[in-house]
């Protein structure tokens, strides 16, 4: 069976998404509306401007669809922006700021500096095999605290900022500071299709 992927389609890295998704066999499915994330099996938040995507889910009213999606268990992947809107807590965030939550991490937004501070570097992620992911970083958080119910399976493993938490997964949600999506390495699709398989069976 062809899992079904919502990508949440309001702003940010969508395209790109869609791309590596279907590149491991996924059924990519913009999402905008109610009807549309009813129809997925899991979702994908995309990097771009956190605090633009909270505004734009409250304009389209997706807040609590989704935040019910995510109690009930749904697979969901948060890269960059989209993991600060999985976090539990965010330090840094504008007034007013909200998250839909569901993994149990504290987020720092823009931890590793603005857009000239971007930089590029090698990661080894639990569960992937194959060697280190190249990895984008473009104004990214990284995560302060981790609870209990979440588990750290990606560290900044040189520089300056060696040993910052960069990949948290609890049960079925993944977040990761970087940005899979625009280095053609689609291995981390592959595990989120992969956690989307196991919450099937």
């Amino acid at each position: 069976m062809t899992q079904a992927v919502g990508v949440l389609a309001l702003q940010g890295d969508v395209r790109e998404h869609v791309h590596a998704l279907e590149a491991v066999g996924a059924r990519a499915v913009p999402v905008r509306r109610r009807s549309e994330l009813d129809a997925v099996d899991a979702l994908v938040i995309p990097g771009g401007e956190s605090t633009t995507i909270d505004k734009l889910l409250r304009a389209f009213e997706l807040v609590d669809p989704v935040r019910e999606r995510l109690r009930a268990g749904m697979p969901a992947y948060g890269s960059c922006a989209g993991m600060i809107l999985l976090a539990d807590r965010v330090l840094g965030g504008i007034e007013g700021q909200q998250t839909l939550g569901g993994v149990d991490v504290t987020v720092r937004r823009n931890a590793f500096g603005r857009q000239v501070d971007s930089f590029e570097t090698d990661l080894a992620i639990d569960g992937i095999e194959d060697g280190p992911l190249h990895a984008v970083f473009i104004r990214a958080p990284w995560v302060e605290e981790v609870g209990p119910a979440a588990t750290v399976v990606g560290r900044v493993e040189a520089g300056p900022a060696a040993g910052r938490i960069v990949a948290v997964r609890q049960g079925p949600l993944l977040v990761t500071s970087f940005h899979p999506e625009v280095t053609g390495d689609t291995r981390v699709h592959r595990l989120f299709v992969q956690i989307v398989r196991d919450t099937q069976e």
